[in-house]
């Protein structure tokens, strides 16, 4: 399989599994488990092709590990970034290092100091320890801002921190007080 195919299978998993499993006529668990038999048989039937050793290295070869496959390789779900009501996982809490960024691009920022960081149709905010996946994010919507995280303070305040099965650091919203800009590790 080539990686233009590989791509176009991933595309097709977030999409799926994060967003609009209804457009396949897919249904999802809570946790966001779909059937592996049952989600490969409902993409051949809308014109999408592949079989499960295809879905396997997909799975295998994303970078950023997007997509779990249960302990039986039977079910396959999305690791985080859900928007569909379909999906209400139930993380389990974690204490976070004592660092976390969120990458954005500037032309959010007005927005961002007003009401912090928000989810808006996904269910968490997502938090990495790297810097350079922050701005590698932000750089995805325009010139990229990278945030630092006050993890401290925040957990003094009682917000709960939870990490997703690909390691990405989900929070329900920081606010703006626990926010502030990093200016030397941007380099574009």
């Amino acid at each position: 399989m080539n990686k233009k195919q590989r791509d176009d299978i991933s595309k097709l998993l977030s999409y799926v599994l994060r967003h609009a499993p209804e457009s396949m006529e897919l249904v999802l668990d809570r946790d966001g488990w779909a059937d592996i038999e049952d989600l490969i048989r409902k993409a051949n039937q809308y014109g999408h092709t592949f079989d499960y050793q295809m879905l396997h290295e997909v799975v295998e070869t994303n970078e950023k590990k997007r997509f779990t496959l249960s302990d039986d390789g039977q079910r396959i779900r999305a690791a985080q970034g859900h928007s569909t009501g379909q999906v209400q996982v139930q993380h389990v809490e974690k204490t976070p290092p004592a660092q976390l960024y969120h990458g954005t691009a500037g032309r959010f920022m007005a927005s961002i100091e007003a009401q912090g960081l928000i989810p808006g149709s996904r269910h968490h905010v997502h938090l990495t320890e790297s810097p350079e996946t922050a701005i590698a994010v932000g750089k995805r919507y325009g010139q990229p801002v990278l945030l630092a995280v006050d993890v401290q303070g925040m957990r003094q305040a009682g917000i709960r921190f939870f990490q997703a099965d690909n390691g990405v650091w989900l929070v329900a919203s920081v606010p703006a007080a626990y926010l502030r800009t990093v200016k030397d590790k941007i380099h574009t």
